[in-house]
């Protein structure tokens, strides 16, 4: 095919993408569904019959999208929100993905007449939660979720891919070395997430200091600057035996949690490049697959879908919650948000590639997964979560008339709170707050509507407020409007 073919069709399946998804997003349709159906149509022959039969090209374009994905993912990551679902978002990206792999496994070694090895990697290749999948899902459904939950969510579904990375390439070396012993995948666990660890804090907190001492004249470099170092952090912990995806995970979670120079900017740019890199991945694994393949995995695809999401997901959402304090209905809850997207298909050429027996079979299977986890799950999410009441009343993130950017000596912050129904500065005129000395009220929002309030403005249930003060006002700022540490800073 001529490169200005490749080049047309390329550009006019991300257009009908964007467009449609669009317009299929009001209905409650995932964008990612419909990624991948316009790729597997691209690729049939009664359409326009574009064939990727180099499982390697879409490998490669998979794994350098899961990178900026989970950098993104990272940078949009506050600490202060994490914080305190730490310890149960690490059990479940770690142990949560074993015993999903280790229960999928025995299903496919007992049910689908798998060996054992074979299982147990179909189970690895659809243990994690897709990172992409849960941020757009979320963000495309609007929905806003009680308590602690979506900071888990978010938090598991960015953490939890090494784990599955390093499990399918261990259970795929393994397959092709009998030889080598279960005692030898510990330790290349143990040396990969502790390097990949390593490297991305390490890297994370170099990036900072080197962007802000650069100072380079055209800020058009800087966007470049970052996705070179996002290259080299992916690349160079790879090539010293770490795992690139934990490096670059932390590597953004560090950055976005720190001030640097054209902070703002480099955030939207990660964003954007972030949601073309998920369309890209998408259509091209869905190049992959022609839609009259997955009929022979049907029965198969729907017995080890509905044990994954029916089953072995809740069971070990369950055992991971249990001493955390969250009720049935945030753990049932938890269990239903368990989305696969293309990473399990990203995962799943890896065995293909390796020839090892039964990827085929394997790689469809996968893909049906994916497909119906999107369809079922993905489709349903909101009415789940008000039939278990746990959705709270959505406030889209407000684009104001201007842009905050921290400089890397600046010791304030620009912090946005809420003004609740609940709390006791409603009705409050401005000039009785008792703001901390420093801090100053620059905007206010209310319904549509943006102003500077005065000191006899009165504060409303629902207004949202722009508050610029010092770093030490911080806690008093929010003991004062019964917010959270967690609540947005406005770095962007």
């Amino acid at each position: 095919m001529a490169l200005e073919s490749i080049v047309t069709i390329a550009s006019v399946l991300l257009i009908v993408s964007v467009v449609i998804s669009k317009a299929f997003g009001r209905f409650g349709i995932p964008g990612l569904l419909l990624f991948l159906v316009i790729g597997m149509i691209a690729g049939s022959q009664e359409f326009l019959a574009v064939e990727l039969d180099y499982a390697g090209f879409a490998q490669t374009i998979g794994i350098i999208a899961l990178c900026f994905i989970l950098f993104s993912g990272g940078m949009d990551t506050l600490l202060a929100e994490v914080k305190p679902v730490i310890k149960e978002g690490f059990l479940l990206s770690s142990i949560g993905v074993l015993g999903t792999a280790l229960l999928v496994g025995g299903f496919g070694y007992f049910v689908l007449d798998f060996r054992w090895l074979e299982a147990f990697l179909l189970g690895a290749i659809v243990s994690s939660t897709d990172a992409a999948a849960v941020f757009s899902v979320l963000r495309q459904n609007s929905l806003s979720l009680k308590a602690k939950l979506k900071p888990l969510l978010e938090f598991e579904s960015g953490s939890n891919d090494p784990m599955a990375v390093f499990l399918t390439v261990g259970l795929v070396g393994l397959l092709l070395t009998p030889e080598a012993t279960n005692w030898g995948l510990v330790w290349v666990f143990f040396k990969q997430m502790s390097l990949g660890a390593i490297a991305g804090i390490l890297i994370g907190r170099l990036s900072v200091e080197f962007i802000n001492r650069l100072d380079l004249e055209y800020d058009g470099f800087y966007p470049v600057l970052m996705v070179a170092m996002v290259g080299l952090c992916f690349g160079g912990t790879s090539y010293v035996g770490g795992n690139g995806f934990l490096a670059v995970y932390l590597m953004g979670l560090i950055l976005g949690n720190r001030n640097f120079v054209h902070k703002a900017s480099l955030m939207e740019f990660h964003d954007s490049l972030a949601s073309i890199m998920q369309i890209l991945m998408f259509l091209s694994l869905g190049l992959l697959v022609f839609p009259s393949q997955l009929l022979p995995v049907m029965a198969e695809g729907l017995l080890i879908s509905a044990f994954l999401i029916f089953v072995g997901r809740p069971i070990v959402v369950f055992i991971c919650l249990h001493f955390f304090g969250y009720g049935w209905r945030e753990k049932l809850f938890v269990s239903w948000v368990g989305l696969k997207g293309a990473v399990p298909i990203v995962l799943a050429t890896y065995p293909l590639l390796a020839g090892v027996a039964e990827a085929s079979r394997m790689f469809h299977l996968v893909f049906f997964i994916v497909l119906t986890s999107i369809i079922l799950q993905g489709m349903s999410i909101k009415p789940v979560a008000r039939l278990l009441k746990l959705a709270e009343t959505y406030r889209p993130r407000i684009r104001y008339p201007f842009q905050f950017r921290p400089h890397k000596n600046l010791k304030s912050e620009l912090i946005e709170l809420d003004v609740k129904p609940e709390s006791s500065v409603v009705g409050t005129q401005v000039f009785q707050l008792g703001l901390p000395e420093n801090s100053l009220i620059v905007l206010l929002s209310r319904l549509d509507d943006f102003f500077v309030p005065t000191g006899s403005t009165r504060l409303e249930a629902g207004d949202r407020l722009l508050i610029y003060t010092d770093k030490v006002n911080l806690k008093n700022i929010y003991g004062l409007f019964g917010g959270e540490p967690g609540d947005k800073k406005r770095g962007r």
